[in-house]
């Protein structure tokens, strides 16, 4: 006997809970919301974040919001389709409202929807703060809900219990259930031990994240580089997928940038969740030959950190090691930015710490020599850009650059890790699902990462945001629909 539903909801983080509450406000009387992992593990990648959020206040989002999504909307996007994004979406030619950019109209409701969105998760007795981050040096202004994801979670689903919501743990959608006429009305899933379970209602929510618990997805996507990766923390791996696999078989466009993810520097000896190593800056790279490769202090950190930790994927093995010296006590609550359970290697040579780390002595020995002799005079100034530079060195280090010639000296390895991934499925403002002819697809909604956005460098701390916004929205616009079709 299939379970019915008003409305179905596919993935238990911020995205679903934020439409199933919405959902529920707005009238539907019976919501589903379908979790893959276990109660204790629920809420996908939201359960393990802190939830930054690129805002002022609840109230305001940051001076930089806009223009940062702007200056990452795609690579190379024709100048003749950019223009056309001027005209009222309406009037927008199929092929750019199913275009994959980073869509100006999903980017303008995101920023006008925020300070609302944030009001009426503080109704819910959520509070939000300027709490200080790992990110030691920062180039715009972030908050976040005091509980971090954890709190969002378990608010919600509380909320969402005390309006009737059914939620399902340990059950996986598999599959669309669809009409003749093409109209998503029901998904196909399984339960804990293979238990089979057709749900139909009259929209589907699709809200289930990306796909970096997926190694198939990852290698076949992003190519040989991913087998470097791992997700940054344990509700990463129950991210795998599926929601845009079926949206893509049901013939969404695609949105977003299947090549890329969100990627954090991450000590991988360690098992915590989200074992950053944000220190970087403050010291050099090197890689597994011994060698510098990148410019770690070009800008601060919160604008660097993605594209250094590309840049250490790329290195043999996909990995680095970040070497300081006693100095780095000069940086005032610097193991703030060590998130690590793991003690860094110590030795009180460089020699000594070559042969811990099996890197190649002479060529380590060579590399920090050569860094010493290209380091300036000037003022060391931790917290903000300050210009101390090397001089006649590739690549050249921007700032912080002070020799690492005091003992003892200090090595954490560095691997790539996977925030949450790029691609997914094209919506348009209300969160709909478009197909390649840039038509909704009836019944069908996304959020969250299963909703494709990002390309080039994210636009950090508006995940989880873009998440309740757009969430939120959905939850809405699926209720309304109950009565208009």
């Amino acid at each position: 006997m299939p379970h019915v539903s008003d409305i179905l909801i596919v993935g238990h983080g911020i995205a679903g809970l934020s439409a199933a509450v919405s959902a529920l406000e707005a009238g539907a009387r019976n919501v589903t919301i379908l979790e893959r992992a276990p109660r204790a593990e629920c809420g996908g990648n939201t359960r393990w974040t802190e939830a930054f959020m690129r805002m002022k206040s609840p109230d305001e989002i940051s001076d930089d919001f806009e223009a940062h999504f702007a200056a990452n909307a795609g690579f190379y996007l024709d100048p003749s389709l950019v223009a056309e994004t001027a005209r009222d979406y309406a009037s927008w030619p199929a092929i750019l409202r199913a275009h994959g950019f980073t869509d100006p109209e999903l980017v303008g409701t995101l920023a006008a929807a925020a300070p609302a969105t944030l009001q009426w998760l503080q109704g819910f007795g959520i509070s939000f703060s300027p709490m200080a981050t790992y990110l030691l040096t920062q180039n715009t202004t972030r908050i976040m809900p005091n509980g971090g994801g954890l709190q969002l979670v378990e608010t919600l689903t509380a909320e969402a219990e005390r309006r009737g919501a059914d939620i399902f743990y340990e059950t996986t959608a598999r599959s669309l259930i669809t009409d003749a006429d093409g109209r998503v009305i029901g998904v196909k899933a399984v339960r804990a031990g293979g238990e089979r379970l057709d749900i139909h209602c009259k929209s589907v929510v699709l809200a289930c994240g990306g796909f970096e618990g997926n190694p198939e997805m990852l290698a076949r996507y992003i190519g040989p580089k991913a087998r470097y990766i791992r997700p940054v923390a344990r509700g990463g791996y129950w991210n795998k997928g599926e929601g845009i696999a079926m949206g893509l078989a049901a013939g969404a466009a695609a949105g977003g940038d299947f090549s890329e993810f969100h990627a954090e520097p991450i000590d991988p000896r360690s098992g915590v969740s989200e074992p950053i190593v944000f220190c970087f800056p403050y010291g050099v790279l090197v890689n597994q030959l011994g060698e510098r490769f990148v410019d770690e202090a070009s800008n601060t950190v919160d604008a660097i950190y993605e594209a250094v930790t590309r840049r250490i994927n790329d290195q043999p093995e996909g990995i680095a090691w970040c070497i300081l010296d006693a100095r780095i006590d000069d940086v005032t609550g610097w193991r703030r930015s060590v998130r690590t359970d793991q003690p860094p290697i110590q030795a009180n040579s460089i020699a000594e710490l070559a042969e811990k780390t099996k890197l190649p002595g002479q060529t380590l020995s060579q590399t920090i020599a050569a860094f010493n002799s290209a380091c300036t005079e000037g003022a060391f100034s931790p917290f903000e850009l300050d210009g101390l530079t090397t001089k006649g060195l590739m690549p050249a280090k921007s700032n912080w650059a002070r020799p690492i010639n005091k003992a003892p000296f200090f090595a954490y390895p560095i691997s790539c890790a996977n925030c949450f991934t790029f691609g997914g499925l094209k919506t348009d403002a209300q969160g709909r699902v478009v197909d390649t002819s840039g038509e909704p697809i009836p019944g069908l909604y996304a959020a969250g990462e299963t909703a494709g956005l990002y390309h080039g460098r994210y636009t950090g701390a508006t995940s989880v945001l873009r998440g309740a916004v757009f969430g939120k929205i959905a939850g809405a616009h699926a209720a309304r629909r109950l009565n208009t079709d």
